[in-house]
């Protein structure tokens, strides 16, 4: 290969394929072009075909197919593999089966189209022009990026091909290399500095250069030595580029009202890293987080440039101190703006309240399970007591909390699964959660450690036997999988929490009122609590004088030798008594010697 013109940019694409969500822009590719822009050496160009797959399918059915992995990937396999066509639309069809808004779709049309659609975008770029082509690959973006690249390597032979992204981390990126000859190499771990290197390997012909052993190769073989160092401080990163998006926007859904979330990435990695079911950090190279300072300026610099005042956060997990300082600092300044973030549970009443002010309106928080002896299997770092508190200081700030209750946990016991569903009984009047049954994600605690879990062997997940010809699943390894232990076992086990959790969902679809399902009123020295059951009238409840003050004391978690020195006047036998009496109306929660009241202030 000839050294290239060094007088020239090094021209590169980057590209997010569907199932990206069409209302975001992808913050990959984004910060990917901010970081190379710093040097005019490179010349990066953006593309965005999953804008013009929601206008050729119709956003709606691309908004729910985004949300279902299983049937957005069967779209695409039989545009890889056509062999597979009948499987996947099978696969599709069961995937679409529990989605109202998805079981009218054909599933050879929609495939159909998201194929001329590929090909219209193809026949629009000149490859030719470029001298590395990037796909970034999160979760439920493998079949389209596979296709699109393969597609482009039929048309330019010679253009490079590189993929990147959690969807292809560690030896699952390796085994993509060696099975699909349309990729060229694969970054293992964060884009930024491997990609700059890649750019300035291949100007430099690989003479003088040598490749850095976290960007893969066909000619990788044997053990990965780790992921990317990444960026040491995300405070020196530029901005993410929104503006290419914007444009694609523009020119897609022309004349069309159309105001996007705008990405916020605070921190990368998980501050706590333990979860054993957790393989979401397989990309990260330890915690690192910005300043309070520079994510305000950053949300100042965005919202003003786009005049966007929606935003999401893609951490794992928000850095507590420094989002404690962002929030309020916005709290003062009283802008509109509204956030999405994912958080670790947070049991202090105040700081759900401050974050709400500031603009944080919705929050998925790790819940996982309201069993403490499952939590532990997990190694959560939480208990019942301290998941049911996220939940309840989450609904008095009047956040939107969603979450999951991870079903089928190997070796869960029956023990748990009663606990669960006698906790089920106290969380009724908060945000019903969603029953997720445990999946084998590569690179997990679980995963590296099966047998510990009742796992007797690791297998191909059943659903990527049905996208993938069978000869080539057996050489990839993939980010789902499958296994055989107690799975049957655990299936009929967990049967009653599912079923519980639905008639959850159902009471509060169900239900008239505007005011929460468990509230009070405050008379100054009297409380009325106003309770909504799953069945029958609602409940009216009286706490008066010293009742009142104990149950107001136990907004946040109290033990029981908190309540006895602030209440030392009352006797320990009324006092134990009158909690337990509480405990038995479902009007608080106890949890080995500590309380909580489930009720939440009424709002004005």
């Amino acid at each position: 290969m000839m050294k290239k013109d060094k007088t020239h940019p090094f021209r590169l694409g980057l590209v997010s394929m569907p199932w990206s969500i069409f209302n975001r822009p992808s913050i990959q590719l984004a910060a990917l072009k901010a970081y190379l822009d710093q040097n005019s050496s490179v010349a990066t160009t953006l593309f965005h075909p999953y804008l013009a797959a929601a206008a050729a399918i119709g956003t709606e059915s691309y908004h729910y197919l985004a949300k279902n992995s299983w049937a957005g990937e069967a779209l695409y396999s039989p545009l890889l593999f056509p062999e597979q066509s009948k499987a996947a639309e099978q696969l599709f069809n069961e995937s679409c089966r529990e989605e109202t808004a998805l079981r009218q779709l054909n599933f050879g049309d929609t495939s159909q189209a998201l194929d001329q659609d590929l090909d219209t975008w193809l026949s629009s770029v000149d490859f030719e022009s470029f001298d590395l082509f990037g796909f970034s690959i999160c979760f439920n973006q493998l079949l389209s990026s596979l296709t699109a690249a393969a597609r482009i390597k039929k048309r330019c032979p010679n253009l490079s091909i590189v993929i990147g992204g959690s969807g292809c981390v560690d030896r699952i990126g390796l085994s993509f290399l060696h099975h699909f000859p349309q990729i060229d190499y694969v970054i293992n771990g964060e884009g930024e500095e491997a990609l700059k290197e890649l750019c300035d390997f291949l100007v430099d012909s690989g003479q003088t250069r040598e490749l850095p052993e976290q960007i893969l190769t066909s000619k990788t073989a044997g053990e990965i030595h780790g992921v990317c160092a990444g960026i040491a401080d995300l405070n020196t990163l530029p901005a993410p580029d929104y503006s290419p998006y914007f444009q694609e926007m523009r020119q897609t859904f022309s004349g069309q009202p159309f105001i996007p979330v705008l990405p916020l990435e605070f921190s990368r990695g998980c501050w706590w890293n333990k979860c054993t079911f957790c393989n979401l950090n397989l990309q990260w190279r330890g915690y690192r987080w910005k300043k309070a300072e520079t994510m305000l300026s950053e949300v100042l610099q965005q919202s003003t440039r786009h005049q966007c005042l929606d935003f999401c956060f893609t951490d794992n997990a928000l850095p507590p101190r420094e989002t404690n300082t962002f929030f309020q600092t916005l709290a003062q300044e009283k802008k509109d703006y509204d956030f999405f973030a994912e958080v670790r549970v947070i049991t202090d009443p105040d700081i759900p309240a401050l974050y709400r002010q500031g603009g944080l309106s919705t929050v998925q928080v790790g819940i996982e399970s309201l069993s403490s002896s499952l939590l532990k299997k997990m190694d959560k770092g939480t208990s019942s007591i301290e998941n049911i508190a996220a939940m309840r200081q989450s609904a008095e700030a009047g956040m939107c909390l969603d979450g999951n209750l991870i079903t089928e946990f190997p070796g869960s016991s029956e023990k748990e699964v009663e606990e669960t569903l006698q906790n089920l009984d106290f969380v009724l009047p908060f945000s019903p959660l969603s029953s997720a049954s445990f999946f084998l994600g590569h690179g997990s605690p679980v995963a590296k450690d099966p047998r510990s879990y009742g796992i007797k062997a690791v297998t191909q997940h059943a659903k990527n036997r049905k996208l993938f010809p069978p000869e080539l699943l057996r050489g990839l390894e993939m980010l789902i999988k499958d296994y055989r232990g107690d799975r049957i076992l655990q299936r009929r086990r967990w049967q009653p929490v599912q079923e519980k959790i639905r008639r959850w969902q159902d009471f509060h679809e169900q239900r008239k009122s505007l005011l929460p399902p468990l509230c009070y009123r405050d008379g100054g020295n009297f409380l009325i609590i106003r309770q909504e059951r799953l069945s029958g009238s609602t409940l009216q409840h009286r706490l008066q004088g010293i009742s009142r003050k104990i149950y107001l004391f136990c907004r946040r978690i109290r033990s029981i030798k908190e309540i006895r020195q602030a209440f030392a006047t009352v006797s320990d036998t009324a006092l134990l008594n009158f909690l337990q009496d509480l405990t038995s109306k479902k009007l608080l929660y106890s949890e080995v010697d500590h309380y909580l009241a489930l009720a939440i202030k009424q709002p004005a």
